[in-house]
């Protein structure tokens, strides 16, 4: 292979996080030589998810530099500047970011830079005794190391796959064709945020006005992101790296008690749709077409005649329901799943009990091949580093963390002063309260 050929760091997919990767390696390692493969002609951030008035839940400073490199090039802020609206930007007072400005921000950074290759998917990775062989659409090439950024899959119940197609669909796919729901029954499942932006797009009428609307979650309620100032702190580099040095029990215990700290619905949304469903059918006195329905779990679903069934069980005392739907649209969530083109390797990497890899501290993934040659994997350790890890919160420490890795120095400092919240117990450090407290005395 050529000298071009030979890579520092292979990335598979360009996504935000390893766009955030690519990003700050031109920023401040111009000298490592990466790419970036992206087998997609043009760069979108969940296109199939890009609806009317749906917006972040973290703020525009946390785009793919600016907490690591606020100098670098890439920032939304440069961004803004370069588009000429810093001004309106500032003026408009937007307490969060739309999806369709930071999808364009990221296809902005992504065209502009040299090591993001669209277009060449990697067709397979195999490892010889020089390192990671890569097979793409633009040819062969070698790589010391590796990330792993293809994102997760849509996930839908098991019941609802063998049906899937223009009636039974995940949320990811609801803006990749036109739809029209004119005159349908329209039932959405999940109850987390991608299911109040479909509800309430649905409910506006954006695909057409149909004839009935329920919104079904298993959740108790439909519940607010907590976004409060002490529960951003479970999105700080302090918070993650304690959060991974504690034991497996643990992290799965704290994974689970803080579901809504980055599982919610964010108040502004929640907000918006009481408002909209009061000037409705309480202003307005329309009949009530439209339903909210927690507490109820999907458990089936058939085909009924031209449409299809769906049975619910109730949260409190179990009983059944049937909905009769001519459309529905689970907005699930996602499933991790290893490309297909690491199969080659795929018994080399362990799984944990949710079936992800399994990270160390600096993302680097746990196989059995040579020290040499790491694989680094984002949006995949949720269960290892907490609930910032599938967010944008952290995206650019996390990508800073990485590259300190790969180069074997401190290229980024990443460094942080003590916050409010103590989270290592005190007697661990009880030598180091005592200093301070005499230094204060």
């Amino acid at each position: 292979m050529s000298e071009r050929s030979t890579l520092d760091l292979a990335g598979v997919g360009a996504g935000p996080f390893n766009l955030s990767i690519a990003a700050l390696a031109d920023s401040r390692l111009p000298q490592l030589a990466t790419r970036f493969f992206e087998r997609r002609q043009a760069l979108s951030w969940h296109p199939g998810l890009m609806l009317p008035d749906t917006h972040l839940q973290t703020g525009f400073l946390k785009d793919l530099v600016t907490a690591v490199a606020p100098d670098s090039r890439h920032s939304f802020l440069n961004y803004l500047v370069s588009h000429r609206r810093f001004y309106r930007f500032l003026n408009a007072e937007l307490g969060s970011v739309s999806r369709a400005e930071f999808s364009d921000y990221l296809r902005w950074v992504g065209e502009r830079l040299e090591s993001v290759a669209l277009g060449q998917g990697v067709r397979e990775i195999e490892l010889d005794a020089h390192g990671f062989r890569l097979r793409t659409d633009s040819g062969d090439y070698r790589a010391r190391h590796l990330c792993l950024g293809t994102g997760k899959a849509p996930w839908m119940p098991e019941f609802a796959t063998a049906l899937r197609g223009p009636h039974c669909l995940h949320a990811a796919e609801i803006a990749h064709a036109r739809r029209d729901f004119s005159g349908l029954r329209v039932v959405v499942v999940g109850g987390g945020q991608s299911g109040a932006d479909v509800f309430l797009n649905a409910l506006r009428g954006h695909w057409g006005q149909p004839r009935s609307l329920d919104w079904i979650s298993r959740r108790r309620n439909f519940e607010p992101l907590d976004e409060t100032a002490f529960t951003n702190e479970y999105f700080t580099p302090g918070y993650t790296s304690a959060f991974h040095g504690l034991s497996r029990a643990v992290r799965e215990r704290e994974v689970a008690a803080q579901k809504l700290a980055s599982d919610g619905i964010t108040p502004a949304a929640l907000q918006t749709l009481y408002r909209e469903l009061y000037h409705r059918f309480d202003v307005l006195g329309e009949p009530r077409w439209a339903r909210l329905l927690p507490h109820r779990s999907a458990v089936a679903l058939k085909r009924q005649g031209t449409g299809l069934s769906l049975t619910t069980e109730h949260g409190l005392g179990g009983e059944r329901e049937r909905f009769d739907a001519d459309v529905v649209i689970f907005a699930t969530g996602f499933s991790s799943q290893l490309p297909a083109c690491l199969a080659p390797l795929a018994e080399r990497l362990p799984r944990d009990t949710h079936g992800e890899l399994v990270l160390g501290p600096h993302f680097e993934v746990a196989w059995d091949g040579p020290a040499a040659h790491r694989l680094y994997a984002v949006n995949a350790g949720r269960h290892s580093h907490g609930i910032a890890e599938p967010q944008l919160s952290l995206m650019a420490w996390r990508s800073a963390t990485i590259l300190n890795h790969v180069a074997g120095r401190e290229v980024f400092d990443l460094a942080d002063s003590d916050g409010p919240v103590a989270w290592h117990p005190l007697a661990a450090h009880s030598d180091v309260v005592e200093q301070r407290w005499a230094q204060a005395i």
